[in-house]
């Protein structure tokens, strides 16, 4: 087993917290926390919506009317100023903002990630790794973050959100993986000392993946778990939420009753508020997203949502305009998010992170969607942690990786296309494989050799038999080496009537191989299944527009 952490907001022990309340279920699945108690009254807000645009263009749309949306355009035009300006003074302090900007590799990973799948207009999605560390490696985070044991140690990624972008720009969708969730490491190598990180041969809590080499290995263990294809990570610690929050101003935030995050044995974030709203800023928000004793059933779960309920406030006040009509201001939020981030090495510049907001204000507030990954307490000695729940965190993985929207609107999407074209169906090489063997079931003999005979009918002349010792495939699946072969491999998907969904990009292949599972048993013809694109309730969505979400409070820390 490999080591774990957990950590209590005051405390960051190595050893096993407390899991749920005694009936030891997930009781949080389908609990929107939205209790009725101190409700904000809603209000109108102006959508910055947008249709399909190239990367880093804006729209040439008519803008809308309304004074908010000249007050929005009136910021971005002096942010503009404030950080890309080419004269003098402006590009001094351009530099100055690049130089605060730390940067790191995308992945510490020893597996490619897979190109993306750009739709018929030839727009490609965007996928961001939001990562909050808990290091304790200068004065400020020590204050904020305590246990004086941890002081120097590794950090962990205490928040994990992946983000998004569709590839139409029409909306946004954010999953979090719970810090406590287990599963298994990648090979990961530290490029700064070289240190090697062997992958995992048991289970190991996601939040160690930060200490193995930093933020790319908490890249690689995601795309290990999800296959999602994560394009840049933004990294913040204690320090740099509590200078956002502050430069950014209060943000809304609502519990249905008195709260008090503290434990008798100094457990707990220090949270003290009245039931309602209130507007959190500074040391205060950061104690907010810290929350666990206090909320629902004071683990990791609960404080994810708390988590999603801030940010799509903070979304909804800054989309207001009325946060930052200050130039100070923005030269503080400016100083403040280059000061607090570390991104990956192509996000390295205030003009690469302008962009990519111009990208993220496309997508309008309610076409936002916060999800949890769906998950499973464990058992026994793992009671207080959580593992991917099978069919429905893939479902989620799946959707992401299609780009289907989470909020299960009608997409503007177009069925992904290859960039590469396939060679006439004669050309193409294609090795068939039988892993249709389970756990209660040996493959079924001369498999491979059928659906070979089925390739040939349909044209695949190069079609041949593996017959080396296959690893069982539960569902089957067509893997490519490079792009040059992606179309070819869609090719033999489409001509066996294979979802595209299931053609995968791996380096474990030299060529197409096409691997029979024990989905395709039987001597008939594929029998591929309707794609479900409605997100899993215990993803527990919550819309970017919804004012009314208010987080339910522990009995036992009120006030």
């Amino acid at each position: 087993m490999g080591r774990s952490s957990t950590r209590g907001e005051g405390t960051r022990s190595r050893g096993r917290h407390e899991g749920p309340q005694s009936d030891g279920g997930d009781d949080t699945s389908g609990d929107t926390g939205r209790q009725g108690h101190g409700r904000r009254e809603r209000s109108a807000e102006p959508e910055s919506g947008g249709g399909p645009a190239e990367p880093g263009r804006r729209s040439r749309r008519a803008p809308r009317k309304g004074g908010k949306r000249r007050v929005l355009r009136w910021v971005a035009s002096v942010l503009a100023l404030l950080i890309i300006g080419t004269g003098g003074a402006g590009y001094l302090y351009y530099k100055h903002l690049n130089a605060n900007i730390k940067k790191k590799d995308l992945t510490l990973g020893d597996k490619e990630m897979a190109d993306h799948k750009a739709n018929a207009a030839g727009q490609t999605p965007l996928n961001i790794l939001l990562i909050g560390s808990d290091a304790r490696d200068s004065a400020a985070n020590q204050k904020l973050g305590g246990a004086k044991e941890t002081f120097g140690g590794p950090p962990l990624a205490d928040v994990q959100m992946l983000l998004h972008l569709s590839a139409d720009r029409s909306n946004i969708s954010v999953l979090s993986m719970p810090r406590d969730t287990m599963l298994k490491m990648p090979k990961c190598t530290d490029p700064e000392t070289d240190k090697v990180y062997p992958a995992s041969t048991s289970d190991v809590q996601t939040n160690e993946s930060l200490g193995r080499g930093g933020p790319g290995c908490t890249v690689a263990t995601w795309y290990e778990l999800t296959g999602i294809t994560i394009d840049h990570f933004m990294m913040i610690d204690f320090a740099g939420v509590v200078s956002m929050a502050d430069a950014i101003g209060g943000v809304p935030v609502c519990v249905d009753s008195n709260v008090y995050s503290h434990t008798s044995d100094g457990k707990g974030s220090g949270l003290k508020l009245e039931k309602g709203t209130t507007s959190v800023k500074g040391k205060q928000a950061l104690q907010w997203l810290r929350t666990r004793y206090g909320f629902e059933d004071n683990t990791d779960l609960g404080r994810t949502k708390a988590q999603h309920q801030y940010l799509n406030s903070m979304v909804r006040e800054l989309r207001k305009g009325t946060k930052l009509t200050d130039p100070g201001k923005l030269m503080n939020l400016a100083e403040a998010a280059t000061s607090a981030l570390t991104v990956d090495k192509d996000l390295d510049t205030v003009k690469k992170l302008y962009d990519l907001a111009e990208e993220l204000k496309k997508a309008p507030t309610n076409r936002i969607t916060m999800t949890t990954m769906p998950n499973v307490y464990g058992t026994g000695a793992f009671s207080g942690r959580v593992y991917p729940k099978a069919d429905e965190a893939e479902q989620v993985f799946r959707m992401i990786r299609e780009d289907i929207p989470l909020d299960g609107k009608a997409s503007k999407r177009k069925t992904p296309v290859a960039k590469d074209q396939a060679a006439p169906d004669d050309e193409i090489a294609v090795s068939v494989r039988n892993a249709t063997a389970t756990d209660a079931l040996g493959p079924v003999q001369g498999r491979a050799g059928t659906v070979q005979e089925l390739l040939k009918d349909a044209g695949f002349d190069k079609a041949t038999v593996d017959s080396q010792d296959v690893e069982p495939a539960e569902t089957t699946g067509i893997l490519y080496p490079s792009a040059d072969l992606e179309g070819d491999a869609q090719a033999v998907a489409k001509a066996l009537g294979i979802p595209v969904s299931q053609v995968k990009k791996s380096t474990d292949v030299s060529g197409i191989v096409l691997a029979v599972g024990a989905d395709w048993r039987k001597d008939e013809a594929y029998p591929a299944k309707a794609a479900d694109e409605k997100t899993p309730d215990s993803a527990n969505p919550l819309n970017g527009a919804d004012e009314e979400a208010c987080m339910q409070v522990n009995p036992n820390f009120t006030w």
